[in-house]
């Protein structure tokens, strides 16, 4: 004799099963969303020491126009170890910017911002007078990188040229 099957015991826990792996996709939905959030967070912070270099180089070569030395001279005073430039370290290090930009005395002298001008005494066009090309590298370690190592650190170069008006 054909019995048709017991449909109440091939269908127990099925319920269970399923209510798991909703449960499972709902988790794995959440974790990814935590974890979105936490590299958006980052992504922000690095956006800040983006600015704040951006900014702080903007600001030497702010001070440098304003100093009206001329090209050939900016290249002593404000190269790395130069008056101005040792001047504008001490102005920067008490605002709360790059992580790093801090003086030599406290061991991070990797991180300190580089400065090159490069004097072009004699222009290319006759009728210009001679021109300071500027370059300079701001570097520095985010609190979630290594301490160690030459390129364990984010840089931003900024390039600009200063010529002074006859």
């Amino acid at each position: 004799m054909n019995r048709p099957p017991n449909t109440a015991k091939a269908q127990a826990g099925v319920m269970l099963l399923e209510a798991l792996i909703g449960i499972l996709i709902f988790s794995l939905g959440i974790l990814s969303l935590v974890a979105l959030q936490a590299t958006s967070i980052q992504l922000t912070s690095d956006a800040k020491y983006r600015t704040d270099a951006s900014l702080l180089a903007n600001r030497l070569i702010g001070q440098m126009w304003a100093s009206g030395l001329a090209p050939d001279a900016l290249e002593t005073a404000f190269e790395n170890g130069g008056d101005q430039y040792n001047a504008w370290l001490a102005d920067v290090q008490g605002i709360d910017g790059l992580p790093g930009v801090v003086a030599a005395s406290s061991g991070v002298v990797e991180t300190l911002p580089i400065v090159d001008v490069i004097v072009t005494p004699d222009p290319p066009v006759a009728d210009i007078t001679p021109r300071a090309d500027i370059a300079i590298t701001m570097r520095w370690r985010t609190p979630q990188m290594p301490t160690s190592g030459t390129n364990s650190f984010h840089s931003h170069r900024v390039v600009s040229q200063i010529v002074r008006n006859p």
